[in-house]
């Protein structure tokens, strides 16, 4: 086991792996730019070094420098969280090549599941159900002559990333030109690759994702599904588990096709492989997952297992120590993802408490938010018994949640909570 591990990350998820190793007796180092000199995560763990100025280039994302940190701090491994140079294979290989353990997947399968055409092509060979869809289209007009065969409507989306940039939804050929090249662009500043292909658009659509756990020996081990269908300009706002779509058998089936695709890939440690779920109970492969998920805590309520110290312990070379039919779905949990609206400061802060409810967060009173990172400022998390008291417990959390001096959206998760097509779970993408 590692004796010492660096957090390549910041706020809330450098938080959480900071809490999972010292709950393990492993000493952690966190690194922090200029802008998170005081930041919560630089506060709780062991060591601290400054990596760079504040823009996430000349810091969280600079590869170089973590690794030299890791190094000089003596740690032996390194956990991305997710965001950032989670879903780096290049970034794999310079640890690999400095001696530090990954955790996370190897590069290749890094390589081969971020781009989406490849992973496609291996999803299909492996039986797994695929939109119907193309390859890396070169221009607009190839796109047009496609979506002709594959029939309207389409999705636009960018081969690298995540995260909802590069997609375009398109209702006719007439849309195409513009749709194709504003996706384009998209993908391109957001990952450095404008090359984009397209999907017959599966409507209305729950969007499901199932997460693994795949150790060194080869076992891959189903934790179910999460229903992520609430989202807000295709990035998601609330998260649940069990999905209120999904039957047994559904359920059974979706487990089967993820861990094919596992198997298929390789993979390695944590992973999530997302699917939409039509009206007809048919579901399609979107995108293997290559790091832990925002949404991962969950999976952690209803299943009862620690999936960041699994990540570690696989890592480390520790063999999944329970089966598949030792891993039981109990009772419901909702997740609610808060973000500012814009930066600030924190002039008060209170946090909502009770049996089951966990708030994951860096906050503190007097903490800044500058617009240099992602805006989550932390995610309410509830367990109940059923899914209608889990709804209630959520609704009474974010009630009692007060975050001030900084403009944010809890508001919109109450909407979302009181919405009658969320409440009879009848809600799609």
């Amino acid at each position: 086991m590692f004796s010492k591990i660096l957090i390549a990350n910041r706020g809330e998820i450098a938080v959480r792996v900071i809490r999972a190793c010292k709950e393990m007796g492993i000493s952690t180092v966190a690194v922090y730019s200029k802008a998170d000199e005081s930041s919560l995560h630089v506060a709780l763990a062991d060591q601290g070094v400054c990596i760079g100025e504040a823009p996430a280039s000349e810091s969280y994302l600079n590869g170089g420098r973590i690794v030299s940190a890791a190094m000089v701090t003596k740690a032996q491994a390194i956990h991305p969280g997710y965001g950032f140079l989670s879903e780096n294979a290049g970034f794999v290989q310079l640890c690999e090549s400095a001696g530090i353990a990954f955790i996370g997947p190897p590069a290749g399968v890094i390589a081969k599941m971020g781009d989406k055409d490849e992973a496609r092509r291996i999803m299909g060979e492996a039986g797994v159900p695929v939109i119907p869809g193309t390859g890396v289209l070169p221009d607009a007009a190839a796109a047009v002559e496609a979506a002709a065969d594959i029939g309207y409507p389409i999705m636009i989306k960018a081969r690298s990333g995540g995260g909802g940039r590069g997609i375009r939804a398109v209702g006719g050929p007439g849309e195409m030109e513009r749709a194709f090249a504003a996706a384009s662009r998209e993908a391109e500043e957001a990952f450095g690759d404008g090359a984009l292909y397209i999907e017959k658009r599966i409507y209305p659509a729950r969007h499901i994702e199932v997460q693994l756990l795949c150790d060194e020996a080869g076992t891959a081990l189903c934790l179910y599904e999460r229903e992520c269908s609430a989202q807000k300009n295709n990035q998601k706002t609330l998260e649940e588990s069990p999905s209120p779509a999904v039957t047994q058998e559904t359920r059974d089936l979706l487990c089967g096709a993820a861990v094919a695709a596992a198997r298929a890939a390789g993979y390695r440690n944590a992973g999530t492989v997302e699917f939409l779920l039509d009206g007809d109970g048919n579901f399609y492969f979107m995108e293997m997952n290559v790091r832990l998920q925002v949404e991962h805590a969950v999976t952690e309520q209803v299943t009862g297992i620690d999936i960041v110290k699994w990540q570690i312990r696989v890592a480390a070379g520790v063999p999944l120590t329970f089966k598949q039919e030792n891993i039981a779905l109990s009772g419901h949990s909702i997740e609610c993802r808060i973000n500012a609206v814009s930066p600030g400061s924190v002039t008060f802060l209170h946090v909502p408490g009770g049996p089951k409810v966990r708030f994951d967060s860096a906050l503190w009173t007097g903490c800044t938010i500058t617009p240099y990172y992602d805006p989550l400022l932390g995610k309410v998390i509830v367990h109940a018994g059923t899914r209608e008291e889990a709804i209630r417990k959520m609704y009474a959390a974010l009630c009692e949640l007060v975050i001030e001096g900084i403009p944010n959206d809890i508001d919109d998760r109450i909407v979302t909570l009181t919405d009658p097509d969320f409440k009879r779970g009848t809600y799609f993408v």
